[in-house]
């Protein structure tokens, strides 16, 4: 609950929803990844209402299936590009078949002003991104092997294959065709 809200119920003299531990870790993943959820879908939509739109569907699944994330199996962050993926090809399935537009503008909020230029910002930051996806897409199935597969966020994190502790045959089986064999190397 923001400061707003909490002024809210304590003005009206409601006694103010205590928050559950599930809904507060909930929260704290929530304000540390929806800029990143937004990246994504900036980097892949050109139009501000579709990326809020897919941003808010990755969080409204998020949160019904939060009682089976389970963090042992894997960070949050990683939890949720799974979800934002599956909510990005429904998306690319629909807008594929036409349903997305009839869907869309039945349940559409209209965005104000300033969250529309923020959304509009986050899409031209992500064009040269963008552009970078579409020149690979031209490359032939080899060279395109492992930046296909690899997310830009990932790439922040982790660095090259040797910084992440893997030997070359293991980065190899991971992403065939991903890193070129050495000369007279074994298989």
């Amino acid at each position: 609950m923001n400061a707003t809200a909490r002024e809210a119920v304590r003005v009206s003299g409601e006694q103010e929803p205590v928050a559950s531990p599930a809904l507060t870790q909930f929260e704290q993943i929530y304000l540390s990844n929806v800029g990143v959820v937004t990246a994504y879908f900036a980097l892949r939509c050109a139009e501000p209402q579709t990326v809020a739109d897919l941003t808010s569907e990755t969080f409204v699944r998020a949160i019904g299936a939060f009682e089976s994330f389970d963090p042992r199996r894997g960070a949050p962050r990683a939890w949720l590009f799974g979800i934002a993926g599956h909510v990005y090809a429904r998306h690319c399935e629909q807008a594929a078949s036409g349903r997305v537009v009839v869907a869309r503008l039945a349940h559409r909020r209209p965005l104000d002003g300033d969250e529309i230029e923020e959304l509009a910002a986050r899409i031209d930051a992500e064009r040269a991104g963008r552009a970078l996806i579409e020149r690979c897409a031209e490359l032939p199935e080899l060279e395109r092997g492992g930046r296909a597969r690899r997310p830009r966020w990932a790439l922040a994190q982790g660095g090259r294959r040797g910084a992440r502790g893997l030997t070359r045959g293991a980065a190899q089986a991971a992403v065939p065709g991903a890193i070129p064999a050495e000369k007279g190397a074994r298989p």
